[in-house]
């Protein structure tokens, strides 16, 4: 939260619940942030100045559904992974590592890694179509689009650069070291690859997971983000770039509050209902050694065996976390688990889990007539041999962090924005017996008249889209390109994301 904001506000009580009439701004005036009309979530503290009362920025968790994809074909191995999803039109595509390694004399034994695909029409149900493309054990009959460079960390995008020719529309990037590093790929159908040139384009450091690019709209160029390693920690770098070969000097990621950890997979991308934003669900990597906690988690006697090889194999623990930026470099990381590893049963708990699939996806509720829903997806039973899966987990649209506040009421107030529109829409939910307000008031933190809290009508419910009104009489389009502070009130309530709407 900005430091230069200091609020001072008169307050009444009604009911029990704090109402903030008047925000005044004193210090150093801060220049008045321009959303247009952007929606914008609360997946960092830029644009709130104040939290009052109950108010607090609340991380909210996705919900376990059911599995997408069973990964038991001969191909697929005991280690499926490195999972991107994205949907295509009408279509949803994914694509993930296929292979194997297995424990013989002491010593894990690897497969030569292949990339497969698979496709769905809603993004709940999963096909693994026979693709007759690449030769596995003298048959064709499989899902594999892939058996060359970039096995281990394949990694597809559709490029939305306006500028990309139709026979490119799709791109990957993917590589090891052993391979020269991070090649890139291009397709005009999304099955068939073909690399853009012969050599890596970045060859420095390790790419021993998943590492991957993007057109970044806002910024006008491509981002990519890989592993690195930092004073002897797993780590994140970014680099950007105009064609995708020439990159500029590579950067470290940067955070705000957040200790150093190991961190593996990066997963950033573009947030689709808000593309100014960029959510990344990084992989948070722990080594917790033998304990009694760790005897008691399952599968014991196959982490007995991986131990025996190399104690992290048997003892290290993966989830995932969220994280959030503006420009690409500098990210809000939430330090509390986005997806923790779950409740306790066989094939869960354990180094390789919760490598959740880069991307996320709109698809169609579980309760017949409610809203679309997010849906992310991650891997479990990994090591388990054939078998191992990929599990739906769902999340409201816009859900990832709350403005909550609790019965006894609170406030979030904005900085001063500039926004462009007519109609002020916001996704929240309360209680029955909840409400949500919402007031203006202009730079000086004075109310709005015919847009203060008596103006609004209480809002109650649970839904993505509703539309605020006040009976002062004014039109919202009025206050349009001028700095207004907008002020929500909140009882027994969430709200998740705004947007003042053309």
């Amino acid at each position: 939260m900005d430091r230069n904001i200091m609020g001072q506000c008169r307050v009444s009580r009604t009911l029990g619940v704090i109402v903030v009439i008047a925000f005044s701004v004193s210090g150093q005036a801060t220049e008045p942030i321009k959303i247009g009309s952007r929606r914008e979530l609360f997946v960092d503290d830029h644009l709130v100045g104040q939290l009052k009362g109950t108010a607090e920025l609340r991380l909210h968790h996705p919900v376990p559904r059911e599995v997408s994809i069973v990964h038991d074909a001969p191909w697929e191995g005991t280690a499926s992974g490195s999972h991107t999803v994205f949907r295509d039109g009408d279509r949803y595509r994914m694509y993930y590592r296929g292979w194997d390694f297995w424990f013989a004399t002491r010593m894990l034994h690897f497969s030569k890694p292949v990339t497969c695909y698979a496709e769905s029409k809603d993004g709940i149900h999963w096909t693994k179509p026979e693709l007759g493309l690449v030769e596995f054990d003298g048959s064709k009959k499989n899902n594999i689009i892939r058996n060359g460079i970039g096995g281990m960390n394949f990694a597809p995008f559709i490029d939305r650069n306006p500028a990309c020719p139709p026979e490119a529309r799709y791109k990957a990037i993917a590589g090891v070291l052993a391979e020269g590093g991070m090649h890139v790929f291009k397709s005009k159908d999304g099955i068939r690859w073909s690399p853009i040139q012969e050599n890596a384009v970045l060859t420095k450091g390790p790419f021993d997971s998943v590492n991957l690019a993007f057109w970044d709209s806002t910024a006008g160029k491509y981002r990519a983000y890989r592993r690195w390693v930092k004073e002897g920690r797993r780590a994140i770098r970014t680099t950007s770039s105009r064609d995708l070969i020439h990159w500029e000097p590579e950067l470290d990621l940067t955070y705000v509050d957040s200790p150093k950890e190991e961190l593996y997979e990066n997963r950033v991308f573009p947030y689709h209902r808000a593309p100014h934003i960029l959510l990344g669900l990084p992989t948070r990597y722990v080594e917790r050694g033998w304990s009694p906690s760790m005897k008691a988690l399952p599968d014991a006697k196959d982490r007995a065996e991986r131990a025996a090889l190399s104690e992290r194999f048997g003892t290290a623990l993966t989830e995932t976390l969220l994280m959030a930026s503006r420009n690409g470099v500098h990210f809000k990381r939430w330090n509390e688990a986005f997806l923790r590893p779950g409740i306790q049963r066989p094939g869960t708990w354990q180094y390789g889990n919760q490598h959740v699939a880069w991307q996320i996806v709109e698809t169609r509720s579980t309760l017949p007539g409610a809203p679309p829903e997010l849906s992310i997806y991650g891997p479990e039973r990994y090591w388990k041999g054939a078998g191992g899966v990929l599990r739906r987990y769902s999340l409201r649209m816009d859900g990832f962090v709350s403005a909550s506040a609790g019965w006894k009421g609170g406030q979030l107030q904005t900085k001063p924005l500039v926004f462009e529109g007519a109609t002020l829409e916001i996704n929240f939910a309360t209680s029955a017996a909840g409400s949500l307000r919402v007031e203006l008031q202009d730079q000086n933190g004075t109310p709005i008249e015919g847009f203060r809290l008596a103006d609004c009508p209480t809002l109650f419910g649970d839904t993505i889209d509703r539309h605020v009104t006040w009976t002062g009489g004014r039109e919202l389009s009025t206050l349009a390109g001028q700095p207004v502070t907008v002020c929500f009130e909140l009882r027994d309530a969430d709200l998740y994301s705004f947007r003042f709407v053309r």
